[in-house]
């Protein structure tokens, strides 16, 4: 069974930083992409932040994240962390953990990942 749950998120002010981890159960973990994924508000579509390639290690960050974000996968706990640095209020939003069954180059369409996490808020102000 594929299962991930996410945890962390919170409010902060601008300028903070936040953490949101995601537990993935074996099945999952094995997945040959994980990542996360954000929905800035209910009419929004979700839109990547960072994804990892198991295989290799190989990160892919969303330009708006990239020396801000750190994304980071432990095998042992069967975790994957974003670690959210120098936030800005765009980056309010439900951010969701996503696992995709098949690799594919293009990482950031939602549509490919098939396996999704609930969600959990995280919401910066100005």
């Amino acid at each position: 069974e594929v299962h991930l749950s996410e945890s962390g998120g919170g409010s902060v002010q601008a300028g903070g930083s936040l953490t949101v981890s995601c537990k993935v159960s074996e099945w999952a973990f094995s997945r040959p992409l994980l990542g996360w994924f954000r929905r800035p508000d209910p009419r929004s579509l979700r839109e990547g932040v960072a994804v990892i390639d198991p295989r290799n290690g190989q990160i892919t960050y969303v330009d708006s994240a990239k020396g801000r974000f750190t994304l980071s996968r432990d095998s042992a706990k069967r975790t994957l962390t974003l670690q959210m640095n120098n936030l800005v209020p765009d980056d309010t939003g439900i951010y969701y953990c996503a696992a995709a069954r098949y690799y594919t180059a293009y990482k950031f369409d939602d549509y490919r990942y098939t396996d999704w996490g609930q969600g959990i808020q995280v919401t910066v102000s100005s």
